[in-house]
């Protein structure tokens, strides 16, 4: 038998209630993600078009991975085929970044999704709060920035040595930060178990 919910006084209720509010943030963000579903089947498509011959989808590639300073490349190569694949992959990581956020975000700060049962729930859902949500989000953030750096390594001759410098501190400071996290994460959950 099930124990009965006690009801919360109006101001209680009213401030829980409040939650709701960012529904509309997961929904704006799930309208973003349909927008990156559609860049990459517009990029996707080119890719294809450039490799079967069609010119204006080879100059939309061209386009699309010029670097400012460096000549545009005359005929599709490894190079120009490898950064717009790796272009490919960054949409897919922020679109998992995305619904990382979504779906972590709802079921942590609104309402449970009740997905217990369900064959397709991630799995990282089943244990997922705040914490881990924010450490699953910083790896997130280090494989896009991983991804950012090897593109500009890959056009290292077009850029001066301050920028790959200052790419390559921002993408350690991601690092240390997703350490940072972890540690305090691991310190708190050790804490949370030693007291239990």
């Amino acid at each position: 038998m099930t124990k009965p919910q006690p009801k919360l006084r109006p101001l209680p209720a009213f401030i829980f209630m409040t939650r709701w509010l960012q529904l509309p943030l997961y929904l704006g963000l799930i309208l973003a993600q349909c927008v990156y579903v559609f860049h990459f089947w517009v990029e996707l498509k080119d890719l294809i078009g450039a490799v079967l011959g069609n010119e204006a989808a080879l100059q939309h590639i061209f386009q699309a991975v010029a670097v400012p300073g460096a000549p545009l490349p005359e005929k599709l190569n490894e190079t120009t085929i490898m950064l717009v694949v790796l272009g490919l992959i960054d949409v897919v990581m922020i679109s998992n970044l995305l619904v990382m956020v979504i779906i972590g975000g709802y079921e942590t700060f609104i309402s449970r999704m009740n997905l217990d049962a369900h064959p397709d729930q991630p799995e990282w859902l089943s244990h997922v709060n705040a914490s881990v949500l924010k450490t699953k989000l910083a790896m997130a953030i280090i494989g896009i920035s991983s991804i950012h750096l090897l593109k500009t390594f890959i056009n290292a001759s077009v850029y001066d040595e301050k920028t790959l410098i200052a790419q390559t501190g921002i993408h350690v400071v991601f690092l240390l930060s997703a350490l940072a996290i972890s540690y305090t994460d691991r310190i708190t959950t050790l804490t949370h178990n030693e007291s239990h």
